[in-house]
């Protein structure tokens, strides 16, 4: 008999109830996108190796190192595998078309990252071609480019047009691996450089280290950085997690913001609640005191409101929570070329669970005080 109550009470209203539903539901649905939305903002710092290190200039990422650095990085007892590489900063046709595009050492780069699948025959084409290139699989598909394609990209730190033969398309080993790279031999920016600007030549933005266990990591980056201590380019050697960390910390307001913002869509939607149960309550008055009458204790009546509440609620963080998934694949392919992957976690789930049930519990307080404490002559006042 309570719950045919509490469902019956729900719904008697169906408007207002549909109503608050479809709100509740839209901001859980927002709570759960922008909850994303930070996750995603997270991944490549989630999605680092932990035997991969990145040797840089100890002043800036934007200094370079000399090339002759990686021979006496190899010696460093641990070291597996170095690889270098420089942000090229180039752009496709129009400057709107930008990406991530390096030259990089192409084959311990590869073997650096097994996470970037090519096929044998795409990995061997492009080892053998100096001026081949690899492209992930979501840039080759924003821009149709196929295997053989010539690409050119105009430079802006390198000034010029660059061509490239596209020798391969890699696809990610797992669904969070970023598809939207575009790399190239070191080699053939370096020798164009000796023509050009010979003043340039030789010299990379970063070191890719593999180590040979994860736990050696902190020795090795310290071991690299005293090779190069009072030296002209000294070095700052950290984790791929610590690197991309740094990236992220620049961006740190709006990753707080973000946050803020879906806290207080969750506030908004309370408040609002809130004040649909008082509504509800106000009306309802007479009837408590009737039900008081018959008997019904403070304790039925308020587990009436905070069961009608919590319904209601529910109902609204169910609905949103199950739009969130093909909106978060909806907005995954329209940013696609900027995420690697928009997927929703088991985290941001309960989350949202959560965040539905404390809608309806907050809602619920006054008016539930409010019915267990009205006064049986007061209430039938307002019968009739």
């Amino acid at each position: 008999m309570f719950f045919k109550l509490v469902l019956r009470n729900a719904f008697r209203h169906k408007l207002r109830t549909t109503l608050t539903v479809t709100g509740l539901a839209v901001a859980i649905l927002a709570f759960g996108l922008l909850r994303t939305l930070v996750g995603v903002w997270y991944l490549g710092v989630e999605s680092s190796s932990a035997t991969r290190l990145v040797t840089r200039n100890a002043i800036s990422l934007i200094f370079p190192l000399p090339i002759s650095y990686a021979e006496r990085i190899r010696q460093v007892p641990g070291i597996e595998t170095v690889a270098w590489g420089s942000w090229f900063g180039g752009y496709y046709r129009d400057r709107k078309n930008f990406f991530a595009n390096f030259a990089v050492q192409p084959r311990n780069y590869l073997r650096l990252y097994p996470e970037f699948v090519l096929s044998p025959a795409e990995e061997a084409a492009f080892l053998r071609d100096r001026r081949g290139a690899v492209a992930g699989a979501n840039l080759a598909e924003k821009f149709g480019w196929r295997v053989g394609d010539r690409i050119a990209l105009q430079g802006t730190i390198y000034p010029g047009e660059w061509d490239f033969v596209l020798r391969g398309v890699y696809q990610g080993a797992q669904p969070t691996t970023d598809r939207n790279q575009f790399f190239f031999h070191w080699d053939y920016l370096n020798e164009t450089l000796e023509q050009t600007t010979p003043g340039r030549a030789g010299q990379v933005g970063f070191f890719m280290l593999g180590v040979d266990r994860p736990e050696r990591a902190p020795e090795v980056a310290e071991a690299v950085d005293r090779l190069f201590a009072n030296s002209v380019a000294e070095t700052h050697t950290e984790t791929e997690k610590a690197f991309h960390m740094g990236f992220v910390a620049m961006t740190e307001a709006i990753v707080i913001a973000i946050r803020i913002v879906s806290y207080v869509v969750i506030l908004i939607i309370m408040v609002v609640a809130a004040n649909t149960m008082a509504m509800t309550a106000r009306e309802r008055i007479g009837e408590y005191a009737t039900l008081k009458t018959l008997g019904f204790g403070p304790r039925h009546i308020a587990g009436a409101v905070f069961g009608e509440a919590l319904l209601i609620a529910l109902l609204g963080g169910l609905v949103g929570i199950a739009a969130t998934f093909p909106v978060a694949r909806l907005i995954g392919e329209m940013l696609k070329l900027f995420f690697p992957t928009f997927r929703v976690a088991p985290d941001t789930v309960w989350l949202q669970l959560a965040a539905a049930l404390a809608v309806g519990t907050v809602a619920a307080i006054f008016p539930a005080w409010r019915g267990s404490t009205v006064r049986i002559a007061e209430g039938l006042r307002r019968v009739g």
